[in-house]
């Protein structure tokens, strides 16, 4: 049987009891006919809802919002800080470790796709002014969108640290 709140009257509880009993509903839904959205929302406040893995989620792979479930935090608590819980965090993303289910997923765990894999031929850009400076390079390791990465200049073999920029291609400084 579930818990009554303090204030509802030994009628009141009787009375519900025995719609329940002949109506079959939970408690929950039998209470919020009783009363305005107002009184429900000050007697009990609503958790914060998050997600979290519905299933195993291996290192490397994609977050999908179909490996996630929504749940509501008990009133009162919040999730721990540096955790993903919303979808935009989440989706798209890659597992850099195992998220198990029922669990939080740290932001150190998950990481952005890859726009540029290691070995893939990129365009590297060197701009200075008016000077526009272009040659095809090898990536050394994988990088997204703003990380600084080495390639090797496919004809010179010399190793060069650029930006992945967004559209794919890397971007040099003087250095």
């Amino acid at each position: 049987m579930m818990a009554m709140p303090i204030s509802c009257s030994a009628f009141r509880r009787t009375a519900l009891v025995l719609a329940l009993v002949a109506a079959g509903l939970p408690a929950f839904a039998q209470e919020s006919t009783n009363q305005s959205a107002t009184q429900i929302a000050s007697n009990q406040p609503a958790g914060e809802v998050v997600l979290i893995p519905s299933r195993v989620i291996y290192p490397g792979e994609t977050i999908e919002l179909a490996a996630l479930k929504q749940v509501t935090l008990i009133p009162g608590k919040h999730k721990p800080d540096a955790m993903a819980t919303r979808a935009e965090e989440l989706q798209g993303k890659i597992a850099k470790r195992t998220l198990l289910p029922g669990r939080y997923i740290p932001t150190a765990a998950i990481r952005e796709a890859w726009l540029v894999e290691q070995g893939a031929a990129v365009q590297v850009f060197f701009i200075a002014g008016g000077l526009t400076i272009s040659a095809t390079a090898v990536t050394l390791q994988p990088g997204s969108a703003g990380d600084l990465i080495k390639v090797r200049n496919s004809d010179s073999g010399k190793i060069l640290s650029g930006t992945v920029m967004a559209d794919g291609t890397i971007q040099v400084s003087a250095s």
